[in-house]
């Protein structure tokens, strides 16, 4: 592994161990908490599409006339990325963004989709990130987690955009997650086709090729600039923090959400 890499890892260490073992995790114990985090989820799978096609656009030619990019590596790398996150084959065998599949697989939980599919609807029609994030109905902890993330593409510096997107996201799907959902099949008696295909495919894409690629990626882009690799380092830790804040904030709603509830079991029955 490249030095500069190893270092940036040891750096991010302490906060990738805190976000891997949230306590969000543990509290994750029923298809119900499953819904809750996916409802608030589902803004960080179409964000990390937002990074992806900003790192699409400085690190490729997409205009036209089409002229060779100043490094082809880094473009191959890039646009191998973009081929399985924005055209990926669904459990069903059809083309589909990742977000896309995150929503049939909510969709398959019975997880409300309709605030981010509005959400999604106003950016369509505004065509303005800051207008409708300051517009929209939403949390303000998905709102300040979306916001770092434009601001960091607003920025311009494909390193640290490649630094979120790199390091940024949990790269670990906990184990008790694959197992609610197949506890739920088992008790229920259902198959939750999508969402274990979406499940496994994350962590075999993330695991096996997208970490390796993303890392070669910033190898490419800061070579051996000291200040871009500080940048990288300083950018990867803010993207750590705030996907913690945002854990937190689900864990809360989650645990809001048991509070409820187990007051409605004790309640008197007449």
């Amino acid at each position: 592994m490249n030095h500069n890499i190893s270092k940036i890892l040891a750096e991010i260490s302490p906060l990738r161990k805190e976000l891997n073992e949230h306590a969000l995790y543990t509290n994750l114990t029923s298809l119900d908490d499953v819904k809750i985090f996916m409802e608030a989820h589902v803004y960080a799978v179409w964000d990390f599409m937002s990074l992806l096609k900003s790192l699409q656009q400085k690190l490729t030619t997409v205009n036209v006339p089409w002229i060779p990019v100043k490094n082809a590596k880094v473009a191959r790398l890039i646009n191998q990325i973009v081929v399985d996150e924005e055209s990926d084959l669904n459990a069903d065998g059809v083309p589909k963004s990742h977000f896309e599949m995150y929503l049939e697989a909510m969709e398959e939980v019975k997880a409300n989709t309709l605030i981010i599919q509005n959400f999604i609807s106003d950016i369509k029609t505004s065509k303005e990130i800051e207008f409708t994030l300051k517009n929209a109905d939403l949390p303000k902890e998905i709102k300040s987690f979306l916001n770092f993330t434009f601001k960091t593409i607003q920025g311009g510096k494909a390193h640290e955009i490649a630094a979120a997107f790199t390091f940024g996201r949990e790269e670990v799907i906990p184990d008790m997650f694959l197992e609610i959902i197949q506890n739920t099949e088992k008790n229920q008696n259902v198959h939750l086709k999508k969402i274990n295909f979406y499940l496994q495919r994350h962590i075999e894409l993330d695991g096996d090729e997208h970490g390796p690629l993303a890392h070669e990626m910033l190898v490419n882009l800061c070579e051996q600039d000291n200040v871009k690799w500080e940048e990288v380092c300083k950018a990867s830790k803010a993207a750590l923090k705030h996907r913690i804040l945002l854990w937190d904030y689900v864990l809360d709603l989650i645990k809001e959400h048991k509070t409820i509830n187990n007051s409605k079991e004790v309640l008197p029955q007449f």
